[in-house]
């Protein structure tokens, strides 16, 4: 319970970093007009760069940098989103599919927490997000980049994600979307 509200607290503050700046710029703005719509509904897959930065003590259990593909469906007009993230390294990949919560943070920008689960395609083998199954929580932030595309940054906690280990893993991802409707 010590190790899960550790990750907690670690994603809570990655994602303070990653959305303070647009909270920040939102005041200095503040004389402008207030846009109507906060937010966005953009389904998009992008790609991007894929970092975990943990490691679960044991052999095969090394942080592994590498790549992902991530996708966003927005669910109607509710403020859920149907997500799926691939993260890879080296010797094998997580696939996540995930549900998640999305706020409106800004114009065309929004915050999000997710929760899925990950399965590591060969157990035992280091990939972003640990080296075996599990439970997998994701806070981050998206933002349109024109009427074409998009950018995400998320941090993602792999919950017990390490064979012989009860380490969990935590990944930092990131990239350029593609919206489509």
């Amino acid at each position: 319970m010590k190790r899960l509200l550790k990750s907690f607290v670690t994603i809570s503050a990655l994602s303070s970093v990653v959305v303070a700046p647009i909270f920040l710029s939102a005041g200095q703005a503040s004389a402008l007009p207030q846009p109507t719509q906060k937010g966005t509904d953009a389904n998009y897959v992008g790609v991007g760069v894929s970092a975990g930065v943990t490691n679960g003590g044991q052999k095969n259990d090394a942080a592994v940098m590498g790549g992902n593909v991530t996708g966003r469906v927005k669910l109607g007009e509710t403020p859920l989103s149907a997500r799926g993230h691939v993260l890879w390294g080296d010797e094998t990949a997580a696939i996540i599919p995930q549900v998640s919560a999305d706020l409106g943070i800004a114009k065309g920008t929004n915050a999000f927490v997710g929760v899925g689960y990950s399965f590591v395609e060969d157990k035992g083998k280091p990939s972003p997000l640990g080296n075996k199954d599990g439970l997998a929580l994701t806070a981050g932030v998206e933002s349109e980049l024109g009427n074409s595309f998009m950018l995400y940054s998320n941090a993602t906690v792999g919950i017990d994600a390490y064979k012989n280990s009860p380490a969990s893993a935590l990944s930092i991802n990131g990239g350029l979307g593609y919206r489509f409707k």
